[in-house]
């Protein structure tokens, strides 16, 4: 049996765990991108975050997931629409995917199920990756080093919702709405722009140098692998809190007020930083106001916008050949001139 490493355990890194909080409380963020030094931690936050999510309601026996109460975009093939009877439910984890980085087309797209078409004479398709992640979190490591036509590919899912397969006479068509979430070592190599471009927010993360801080990372780990069922038992009360929290948010983020105020100053901002297009104004807004629902506010503010800038807009601004700090200075930066603490 897999256990874990605790969510609520993690030391530090506090960038990295509000923004996989906020993508799974307001999915249409659009992922979140983990950049930094080998061993800090991110894929173990990563999957951490599977034991921590609530579960979900599901159609009983549906390979894509399909919600229940979303009659009109379930699945003819997994929910019984053919026969017109109103489908099953059932609760089940909310799925985190693995995507390795040698996969190949069939197996994250999908294809022929090869053993029932020689057994039995039927065309019939086997899902894919793309359909295992389907309202759940599909993870990349080492995202910066993924093959160029698996990129294409996960662009044109990620723009639809849609999986849309035609190979061996199959012709597919399946809801894959995800949150991607991938990491990686900047060292190995850039993201192309596009896909940079598709995640919601951007954490750049670090070794820690406190001595006191790394200690307790070491302490912390040791204690998880000597006796890591124990370890989960200590912080259980901790994660249900936290679970708690993203339930309960998820259930008011829709009636988070965001002021005309606040989304003047979110344009006005990204204006003066020259972020690209208009997804950093969206994830900007939609991520603050996730925030004020994991607090329990009613309203978004000022205060929001500055906790979340740095990671909706670090990876859409252009290099500045006369400005050589990085974009995250540059963003604090401006923030301090536009919106003073």
């Amino acid at each position: 049996m897999v256990f874990p490493f605790p969510f609520s355990a993690i030391v530090g890194q506090n960038d990295m765990k509000q923004a996989l909080l906020l993508a799974a409380i307001d999915p249409s963020l659009g992922g979140v991108l983990v950049f930094g030094d080998r061993g800090s931690g991110k894929s173990t936050a990563v999957r951490a975050m599977a034991a921590l999510l609530p579960p979900m309601k599901v159609v009983a026996g549906c390979s894509y997931h399909c919600d229940p109460a979303w009659t009109a975009s379930q699945c003819v093939e997994g929910c019984g629409l053919r026969s017109g009877a109103k489908p099953k439910a059932e609760t089940v984890p909310v799925p985190i995917v693995d995507m390795p980085l040698g996969a190949t087309e069939d197996r994250v797209v999908g294809a022929l199920d090869i053993e029932k078409a020689l057994t039995q004479g039927e065309k019939s398709f086997e899902p894919g990756l793309l359909a295992r992640a389907n309202r759940g979190f599909l993870y990349i490591d080492e995202v910066n080093l993924l093959e160029d036509h698996l990129v294409d590919l996960l662009l044109d899912v990620a723009a639809s919702g849609e999986n849309v397969v035609e190979r061996e006479g199959l012709s597919i068509r399946h809801p894959a709405r995800f949150v991607l979430v991938g990491s990686g070592n900047p060292e190995e190599g850039e993201l192309r722009p596009q896909l940079l471009d598709r995640f919601g927010l951007s954490v750049e993360v670090s070794t820690p140098k406190d001595i006191k801080t790394r200690i307790e990372v070491l302490k912390r780990r040791d204690a998880y692998e000597q006796d890591r069922e124990g370890f989960i038992a200590e912080w259980q009360a901790e994660e249900e809190k936290t679970r708690k929290k993203i339930t309960s948010a998820k259930n008011r983020v829709a009636k988070v007020e965001v002021p005309d105020a606040i989304l003047e100053t979110a344009a006005e901002f990204c204006a003066h930083i020259g972020a690209d297009g208009l997804r950093g104004e969206l994830t900007l807004m939609r991520a603050s106001r996730a925030l004020a629902a994991y607090e329990g506010k009613k309203s978004v503010t000022v205060k929001h916008l500055r906790t979340i800038a740095p990671s909706a807009l670090r990876h859409r601004l252009r290099r500045d050949p006369l400005d050589e700090t990085g974009a995250t200075v540059r963003i604090e930066r401006a923030l301090d001139e536009m919106l003073p603490q």
